[in-house]
Parts: C-alpha cells; structure tokens; sequence
C-alpha cells in the first residue's frame, strides 16, 4: 500500500486514529491492516468520484463495501483479505487520489511516468487502468 500510495505526486503518510493514512492536501487512503470497527479484515477506506461507492458495491459486494464514518461523503471500502488484485487496489488508490487532488497535482500525475499512463482497459466502459511497465 505504500508503494502504491506514495508513488503518486506530493504523497505523504501520516497515522490517523491508529492506522497509516495517506493525503495529498486532503486524506484519500486509510489502511486498516487488522480490521476496524464491524470489518475484522484488512482493508481500506478509499475517497471516491461521485457514484462510485455505489457502482463497486452493486458491482463486487465482496470486495467492495461503504465503510463507517466517512460512507457517508462517498467513501468506499475495499477488502484486503483473500486473493488480493493489486491492479484493483492501484486503480482506486489513484481514483481515490484524483478525487481529493489538486488540478495541478492531477496534470502532474498525467503527465508523469508511464507508471501512471492510462490505457482502456478491456470489459469495463470508461473504465481505465495504468499500464504495466
């Protein structure tokens, strides 16, 4: 998770109510690696574009789910446990991301590294994802 999260431009870590968080300007990622509140699994809080809880929820209610506290704003939670796809945990870290950064930071991270060049991803519309170096 640090990995992912800090790779993204102007980055920092800062614990939050126990648990590492990640915020650029604003908090975008928290990580509950032992679980949190009704969820004794690790997972994430993830900031979220408008609709999107919704859309993961309906989509993968195994994977995805609203989180306490903060579901509410239209934060969505992710599950960390079983088989994890890493591709899914960087595809909504950086959504995450985009839905609290800056417009400068936003151009920064389009413009960066091939790391973060998005191309279509097959079976999903509109849907994107970075490609693999």
């Amino acid at each position: 998770m640090r990995a992912i999260c800090l790779a993204l431009p102007e980055v920092t870590e800062k614990p939050s109510h126990g648990a590492p968080a990640f915020s650029v300007k604003k908090q975008f990622v928290m990580l509950w690696s032992t679980g949190h509140h009704d969820h004794d699994f690790p997972h994430l809080w993830c900031a979220a574009p408008p609709g999107a809880q919704a859309d993961h929820v309906a989509a993968d209610p195994e994977r995805f789910f609203r989180p306490p506290y903060v579901g509410g704003r239209g934060w969505v939670g992710l599950r960390l446990d079983g088989k994890v796809d890493w591709g899914l945990v960087e595809d909504v870290c950086e959504d995450a991301y985009r839905a609290v950064a800056p417009a400068k930071l936003i151009a920064v991270l389009d413009a960066g590294a091939p790391r973060f060049r998005r191309r279509a991803r097959p079976g999903g519309p509109g849907r994107a994802a970075r490609s693999r170096p």
